[in-house]
């Protein structure tokens, strides 16, 4: 059974977010921004893989923000995707990000155990209960208004799902949500376990992490509210007789100077952000997802345009690496990558960034993690 790289030794965890979409995770007009095409997604896991970057964690998105440059409107659909990246590469961990409310749980199901036996072991499973009130309406679904039922649905999808995968008999499943008759699924997945990522805010969803995910994935402000949000999980956990790791994701603006990565993240995230589309982008996030407390929503907006509220790890190699250790300390267990161009950018943080976090204990070197 091949080991995932989401439990290996590693003390701080790395992977990318939103390659898979158009600008990725800045918000901006330049040129530069990231372009989404096949081409580059194929260079970019080659390239995080060979560096040991633990996983790729795309967004599923299916509408997008409007602006300028309509954030987030040409997105590659996520199980297609991570089928195509875990070809063309050898060890790293691909994400599927998977809508409960669109996606149905037979059809899921059959999906990742397919793109795992193509992969050797090797998909993970990102759970979305659902907030975007746009793509309901494109499916022609209703948004349920509060976050219980959405979650309580997101339970029997889950479990659906597991069930499939590992009972042995055809079974009938009569649920709120789903029924089936005569139901099984073969082939399984190689993994005895699909790691489970699920990113939650709200009590509902904390309570679904608690029950079911490997990893949540939450925002950080500062901290000492990471601190915080860290031990806070780690106690409920605990309660639960469960090891959920806390994952964020951050915006990084990697550069020789501290002078010439703040005059960077100025220039796209201020004098060339999208705002229409930032703007937009955070009244969604305000009024249905919950992610963001008003009071971050209403003085983060440059991060948001930076890096779609993500933590900012802005300056030299030794300043990022520093911060990193301090998320560390604070009780998390990784973050996800964003640049402006992933392709471009990544080489100078694996070349920079990622040898002082060997030397501060964070991570080992890549051989370690491949014996």
């Amino acid at each position: 059974m091949p080991s995932s790289p989401m439990f290996n030794n590693n003390k701080f965890k790395l992977g990318t977010f939103s390659a898979n979409c158009s600008g990725g995770m800045a918000v901006t007009k330049v040129d530069e921004r990231w372009d989404n095409t096949w081409e580059n997604n194929i260079k970019l896991v080659q390239m995080c893989d060979e560096a040991g970057i633990e996983f790729m964690l795309p967004i599923a998105r299916w509408i997008g923000y409007g602006g300028e440059t309509d954030f987030h409107g040409g997105v590659l659909e996520t199980v297609t995707w991570a089928a195509g990246l875990l070809a063309n590469s050898k060890r790293i961990q691909v994400f599927a990000t998977v809508h409960t409310a669109f996606n149905h749980p037979i059809v899921t199901a059959k999906q990742l155990a397919t793109i795992d036996q193509l992969g050797g072991g090797r998909v993970g499973l990102n759970v979305v209960a659902g907030w975007n009130k746009p793509e309901y309406d494109a499916f022609g679904v209703d948004l349920p208004q509060g976050h219980p039922e959405r979650y309580e649905r997101a339970q029997e999808w889950y479990d659906y799902i597991q069930k499939i995968w590992h009972e042995d008999q055809p079974f009938d499943w009569d649920g709120k949500y789903f029924q089936g008759t005569g139901v099984y699924g073969r082939p399984r997945p190689v993994q005895d376990h699909v790691p489970v990522l699920n990113a939650a805010a709200s009590k509902e969803g904390r309570a679904f992490a608690m029950r079911n995910a490997d990893f949540l994935f939450t925002p950080v402000f500062d901290f000492e509210q990471a601190a915080a949000t860290a031990a806070e999980i780690r106690e409920t956990a605990a309660a639960a007789k469960r090891d959920v790791g806390v994952f964020t994701f951050s915006a990084v603006v990697c550069r020789p100077t501290q002078a010439e990565a703040e005059e960077y993240l100025d220039y796209y995230a201020n004098q060339h952000a999208d705002w229409e589309a930032v703007d937009y982008l955070m009244k969604l996030q305000g009024m249905h997802a919950q992610s963001f407390t008003p009071e971050a929503l209403a003085s983060f907006r440059d991060r948001f345009a930076a890096g779609h509220g993500g933590f900012p790890l802005v300056g030299t190699p030794d300043h990022i690496a520093d911060q990193i250790e301090k998320l560390s300390n604070a009780g998390l267990a990784g973050t996800t990558l964003s640049f402006v161009d992933y392709a471009k950018e990544f080489p100078y943080f694996r070349d920079e960034v990622i040898p002082r976090l060997e030397a501060k204990g964070l991570r080992e070197p890549v051989a370690n993690n491949r014996a």
